[in-house]
């Protein structure tokens, strides 16, 4: 394409400024490297919203412009590409570096958990055009970054036998990871006669999987005892609770894991599975001797005084927010410190900006902020900038180190993506990638390489506003 903004163009722009000699050729050196200059970004457009459906995460989101460069974004895992889709009508036409504007206009359209996939995917492939527009790195423009490497943590596939799940977590250790997480939880009692208590027939949400599928998070190495399943119902209202032999097993399930790995790192537990409030307490009381960095989702996020009641009654940290949409839910948490850690999801939380505040919100009442993440590059990358500009940021999830290919859809950064435990962050434009076209036709989980989207092309006369 034509250069339209070159610097014979700019300066006879920059007339009207009495002659543009106070303009040194240094000055219009430095502005052409630092400004896509194919046309103004002021005159930048989105053309269409596009999708690629991978065997990881929720699907990959492309902004496509007038000026022929594109931004990338990632729908939340489990979230249906309908989340993403529907805002179509909203964003064409629209210049994409006018991201809050462009935000505010359409984040009444997300809600929590899945439902804040489209929105949030929406959001961080604006802020990958705007970068690569004025060609800086996201970080940058959120104010500059605190960290050049951002810290991980990883799930580890379960295994009845404690001592095989300790030597996982030993592993990742000797990997260079530097903060573990285990899942021990109800689950793992299901085939125990007297760990539990609930009415006969009831449908407590816990499933084994079958040899060789992995645990609940899946992965290489086969075995495990499984996660709970979504139940209709929130964990106070199952009649489910832990009985004294119950919370031994799995108190001396996580002493073995704490024996092998020792006391001089951070171990977090996840999901517990869907047991009343006093249960929760118990078993957290019992946790206390293993130094936990945190119980995570131990009830329902919504549950703002049974949590507070929860975090009071034990020495143990606790941690929600992953199924969170907007700033709002996550500073009435901090507000009463119901929670100790708080945990955005940036594939739901609202994406990159809006998690940036929730930082900066919790952190005025104390509170650090995780990152929880369970999606491909696209999301970790875009995570990562914001875990860089965000100063009470602690540690950010992954879910897919054992998976080989999970790196091969983007290039232009550093390999392996996750390094000894550390993502570092990039410092080119955008997100600061580049997608590889070959190894995503290679993950297609459902047909259709970024095709164009006519069927989503609404013309019908519609009133948005939500108010009269």
């Amino acid at each position: 394409m034509k250069n339209v903004f070159g610097r014979r163009s700019f300066l006879t722009s920059a007339a009207g400024l009495a002659g543009a000699s106070f303009w040194a050729d240094e000055t219009i050196e430095a502005y052409q490297q630092n400004v896509r200059t194919a046309s103004k970004p002021s005159e930048l457009k989105i053309t269409d919203v596009r999708m690629a459906v991978i065997n990881i995460g929720g699907g990959l989101i492309r902004l496509d412009t007038n000026q022929g460069i594109y931004g990338i974004g990632e729908n939340r895992d489990g979230a249906t590409r309908n989340y993403v889709m529907e805002l179509k009508r909203l964003v064409v036409g629209e210049n994409p570096c006018s991201v809050d504007k462009i935000f505010r206009k359409i984040k009444q359209f997300g809600f929590h958990a899945r439902q804040g996939g489209g929105v949030s995917g929406m959001e961080m492939a604006l802020w990958d055009l705007a970068g690569k527009a004025y060609g800086v790195p996201v970080y940058q423009m959120l104010g500059g970054k605190y960290r050049d490497r951002i810290r991980i943590y990883c799930d580890t596939p379960e295994s009845d036998d404690p001592k095989v799940f300790a030597e996982r977590v030993k592993r990742r250790k000797e990997e260079g990871f530097t903060w573990f997480k285990a899942d021990v939880g109800a689950p793992m009692l299901a085939d125990i006669p007297g760990t539990m208590s609930y009415p006969a027939g009831a449908d407590i949400g816990i499933y084994r999987p079958q040899q060789g599928q992995g645990g609940g998070r899946g992965g290489p190495f086969g075995g495990g005892f499984g996660m709970a399943r979504n139940l209709p119902v929130e964990h106070m209202f199952t009649g489910l609770e832990l009985t004294d032999k119950g919370i031994g097993i799995m108190s001396d399930y996580l002493g073995k894991v704490r024996a092998e790995i020792g006391y001089d790192v951070p171990l977090s537990t996840d999901h517990f599975g869907h047991f009343g409030i006093n249960s929760a307490i118990r078993l957290g009381k019992a946790f206390e001797k293993f130094n936990l960095a945190w119980m995570e989702d131990i009830i329902p996020w919504q549950r703002t005084e049974l949590l507070k009641k929860i975090t009071d009654s034990i020495d143990v940290p606790t941690c929600t927010g992953e199924d969170i949409y907007l700033k709002e839910g996550f500073i009435n948490l901090a507000q009463n410190h119901a929670v100790d850690i708080l945990h955005p999801d940036i594939a739901t939380s609202g994406g990159i900006l809006e998690t940036h505040k929730i930082g900066d919100a919790i952190q005025e009442y104390g509170v650090p902020m995780a990152m929880h993440m369970a999606n491909s590059p696209v999301s970790a990358f875009a995570s990562v900038h914001v875990a860089a500009a965000t100063e009470n940021f602690l540690v950010l999830e992954n879910h897919s180190v054992d998976v080989p290919t999970w790196g091969d859809i983007v290039k232009g950064v550093e390999k392996p993506i996750i390094n000894k435990g550390f993502i570092k962050v990039p410092e080119t434009p955008g997100l600061g990638f580049e997608i590889d076209e070959d190894a995503i036709k290679k993950m297609l989980r459902e047909p259709g390489y970024f095709e164009p989207t006519p069927q989503w092309d609404n013309k019908e006369r519609i009133n948005d506003r939500l108010w009269s």
